[in-house]
């Protein structure tokens, strides 16, 4: 890797490895705090409703759900909010608050006594994820130069995607042992690592100089830039309306021991991290066709999913296959936002957290409507299915429309 200037600075290939590798821990600590709640879901509803989980499991398991939507919500408003105020800030001392954020609102969140107290920490600890992510993404694919940049921002999310193979198994083992507190005690350990690695690792990074949240906030009136996000959005609520009841899943329908539940994680984990390297590759390619061909993958991960999850060996290979997808498109629509956004580049760096988290949120619904309506463990499947259609024709018509010049950036 030859070396990179960044401002004044000739950094050599080593010294960039080293500051994406802290821009990954970080990544890490996001996708264990994100995910190890879903690993954990029957625990949580165990113990925080304890009458509901003996009488109806399913619908206390729907209940705790409701905290993967509180965070994903916290993403949401996160996201735009803070990054639009950001901009003009050094990117590597804003990434050490960021990282700060996130370790004391995880330890409160784990030591909140109430299901209400712990909503609210949940939610203020998702509100600082899509402006990390952002930032991050920048930063690698400013360091890493012309030409590879998806490639930068897969690494900058690697973390994301390893933690799913490590981390949400490991805290779901803890969970499971100890209490899902002790796991979310864990968590927060990991983000205070991740604080010293940053401040350690990550060069001086300079904002955009005169950047206001006024122009930032320009990117609203981007055509391109809000069917990006919306094709993110609903095809990767396809992947949390199966992520998020995965668990419950592999014990109640494909008849597993709990133990083999983290393995089921870390298979969809590893799908991830797979599926994070080759997308980051191929977007560099063509965006657009990694964008289809990961979407319509998905499609089929998912219809696979929906009608073998009860046997063992397809609920492992259709697992892998949708966390392959699903990740594959993170750099794919994190680079489209880049191409498109203009002068907006913080605030759309962000605001595809605050998309796919919003297709979170509708997945873990309407997943978790579909088992409470009585349609079965597979019936999230059939959801994430639809709304993968919807997405995939989303993304058909905003192509055509750019394609016909009807969308253009506003700059």
């Amino acid at each position: 890797m030859p070396s990179v200037t960044n401002g004044p600075t000739t950094m050599s290939s080593a010294r960039i490895r080293l500051a994406l590798l802290a821009l990954a821990v970080g990544g890490f600590g996001i996708g264990t705090t994100e995910f190890a709640a879903m690993g954990l879901l029957p625990e949580i509803a165990s113990d925080l409703f304890p009458a509901l989980s003996a009488s109806d499991p399913e619908r206390a398991n729907a209940r705790a759900g409701l905290l993967i939507s509180a965070y994903a919500l916290g993403v949401v408003v996160g996201a735009p909010t803070i990054n639009a105020f950001i901009a003009r800030f050094r990117r590597d001392r804003v990434l050490v608050v960021l990282a700060v954020a996130f370790t004391v609102t995880n330890l409160a969140a784990a030591l909140a006594p109430t299901f209400e107290l712990i909503l609210v920490f949940r939610f203020l600890a998702g509100i600082p994820h899509g402006a990390y992510f952002g930032i991050a993404a920048l930063v690698a694919a400013q360091l890493m130069g012309p030409g590879k940049r998806a490639r930068g921002v897969a690494i900058a999310m690697a973390g994301l995607t390893i933690a799913n193979v490590i981390g949400v198994p490991l805290a779901t083992l803890v969970g499971q042992a100890f209490g899902w507190r002790v796991a979310f005690v864990l968590v927060a350990a990991v983000f205070a690592v991740a604080t010293v690695s940053v401040r350690i690792a990550v060069p001086r990074v300079d904002g955009a100089a005169g950047q206001t949240m006024r122009r930032e906030l320009t990117v609203f009136r981007n055509g391109r830039v809000w069917f990006a996000l919306l094709t993110g959005c609903i095809v990767l609520g396809g992947l949390f309306a199966v992520y998020t009841y995965l668990s419950p899943i592999a014990t109640e329908l494909a008849g597993l021991p709990g133990g083999v539940v983290p393995w089921v994680l870390a298979t969809v984990g590893i799908g991830m991290t797979v599926g994070n390297l080759v997308g980051g590759r191929l977007a560099d390619w063509s965006v657009m066709r990694s964008l289809f061909g990961f979407a319509l993958l998905m499609l089929v991960a998912l219809g696979g999913f929906a009608l073998t999850a009860q046997w063992p060996v397809t609920l492992f290979l259709f697992t892998f296959a949708i966390g392959f997808a699903a990740q594959g498109l993170g750099p794919t629509i994190q680079t489209r936002l880049m191409d498109v956004a203009g002068d907006s580049q913080a605030i759309a760096a962000g605001l595809i957290h605050s998309a796919l988290n919003v297709g979170n949120a509708l997945g873990a619904y309407f997943g978790g409507v579909a088992i409470a309506a009585g349609l079965g463990y597979s019936s999230p499947a059939v959801v994430g299915m639809g709304l993968t259609v919807v997405g995939i024709l989303i993304a058909a018509l905003g192509y055509t429309l750019e394609r016909r010049g009807v969308l253009r950036s506003t700059r």
